[in-house]
């Protein structure tokens, strides 16, 4: 079927609109979101600037800290060293880095859809003219049904004479409101399912925190015990110390690439999104309907795509590199990470080896782990 184009005025719909306009307003200033806008952990937005306004009134520029229920702070924390303060819609706590709020994540599907909106409200009432399409057999009739057993819009005239005569049709608005209602519970579902992914971004940038944090300790804690060995023990501890930076970097590596992959997933997702509410914007029904298809078998496929799985609980942790160091001069060479140690087995030991070295003169200090029987 070949169509040609007639205009004819149309007004757009003010009202959808309107509630679109009411979901973009920032619960601190009451206006429009203004870029960047950052997303906090509960999954609100505010504009970049009014949350580093609230953080900084509460460090006192222009109010005392005690009078803002939305900021929170311990001890000296300062706006370089981080911070924490309440998200205005839930009252949830947001635990800042030494970034403040400029570690935020910016929530580019949301400015995506300012500017979308934007340019929609800019848009003379005169351009949103709605285009009819005219059978170009039958010149004289406009595209009014549609085909169900082809699947393409069509005039009457083919339906009774033409090529669509033994076809099943309906009306061209019947079609037209049920699979503009099956895309926009594709795109609302799709949407669901980026914030899910967003969450679990965040969730894993947090794994990856903790597992940095728990390296970090777990080297000290080496460093502590081999301090107090000989020579002997300093091969020993580079041999144990690439085992543990080998381990971290694997695990790393492996969250890091499930963030790529999400991330991936969260930016064609935006994309299609994107897409499809531009198309969502097409006032004239033949025209919407010739991509509506293909759209919606796009918007089907990408929400029901699984992704891969995420860190089983605990992987973040590195408990099994703990050391103990009660083994005798002559085992020093088999010292292995022994999972499981508990943190009150460790204490005690280094209380052990401060008394021992304090107690006895500095001949009698011996180069060995305490517990062990001399020669």
């Amino acid at each position: 079927m070949n169509f040609t184009v007639g205009f004819k005025p149309l007004l757009g719909d003010a009202h959808s609109m309107d509630n679109l306009e009411k979901q973009l307003i920032c619960p601190i200033c009451l206006e429009m979101f203004s870029k960047p806008v950052v997303i906090l952990p509960c999954q609100h937005n505010l504009c970049r600037k009014c949350a580093n306004d609230v953080f900084q009134v509460g460090q006192g520029w222009g109010q005392s800290q005690a009078s803002n229920p939305l900021w929170q702070s311990r001890g000296s924390t300062t706006v370089s060293s981080g911070g924490r303060f309440r998200c205005p819609s839930c009252r949830h706590e947001v635990v800042l880095d030494r970034h403040g709020v400029y570690g935020l994540q910016r929530n580019l599907l949301v400015e995506n859809i300012i500017d979308i909106y934007k340019q929609e409200s800019s848009r003379p009432l005169h351009s949103k003219a709605e285009q009819h399409l005219m059978c170009e057999e039958h010149e004289d009739e406009k595209i009014n049904i549609y085909c169900l057993s082809c699947e393409v819009p069509t005039c009457s005239l083919c339906k009774v004479f033409g090529a669509h005569k033994d076809c099943e049709v309906a009306p061209l608005p019947t079609i037209y409101k049920r699979q503009k209602t099956e895309l926009s519970d594709g795109i609302a579902m799709l949407v669901a399912g980026n914030d899910r992914v967003q969450a679990v971004i965040t969730q894993m940038e947090e794994v990856c925190q903790t597992i940095e944090d728990n390296s970090r300790r777990q080297k000290q804690l080496l460093n502590q015990r081999f301090e107090a060995l000989c020579s002997v023990l300093e091969e020993r501890k580079g041999e144990l110390l690439q085992a543990l930076a080998k381990e971290q970097e694997e695990k790393l590596q492996r969250v890091r690439g499930l963030i790529r992959q999400y991330g991936d997933h969260l930016e064609a997702s935006s994309k299609l999104v994107e897409s499809a509410i531009q198309s969502m914007e097409e006032p004239q029904m033949a025209l919407y309907l010739q991509q509506a298809k293909e759209l919606i078998n796009k918007v089907g496929t990408m929400s029901k795509v699984e992704l891969a799985g995420r860190p089983e609980p605990g992987y973040e942790s590195m408990e099994q590199f703990t050391v103990s160091v009660e083994h005798v001069a002559e085992m020093l060479r088999t010292i292995d990470f022994q999972p499981g140690a508990s943190r009150e087995e460790e204490d005690e030991e280094v209380a052990l080896d401060g008394e021992e070295g304090s107690a006895g003169p500095e001949e009698e200090r011996p180069d060995r782990p305490e517990g062990t029987v001399p020669k």
